[in-house]
């Protein structure tokens, strides 16, 4: 099973080879990087990047195809889209 690891804008620099600046030019005006699939709002102030899924988007970004099979699988390893089995329940840590 792939572990997604989230991390800062300089973490994402560092992993792509992009400023800051570019990332955030692909995240709101070219549109390449995709909300909560590449990055998510933590809050007003913060993102962050799902480095896993940078790294597969630099290294397929000949391959839409590849790429787009990454992000189906982090979809589905999203515990939101597991299926519950019947008399499961989902204990989360604040409670």
């Amino acid at each position: 099973m792939t572990e997604y690891k989230f991390g800062n804008k300089r973490k994402a620099a560092d992993l792509t080879g992009f400023s800051t600046e570019t990332l955030k030019k692909y995240r709101l005006i070219d549109k390449s990087l995709l909300e909560n699939i590449h990055w998510v709002k933590v809050n007003s102030r913060t993102i962050r990047y799902n480095l896993t899924l940078l790294a597969d988007w630099i290294a397929n970004r000949g391959d839409s195809a590849a790429h787009r099979r990454a992000i189906d699988h982090y979809l589905q390893s999203k515990l939101s889209n597991q299926r519950k089995r019947p008399g499961q329940t989902i204990k989360l840590p604040s409670e």
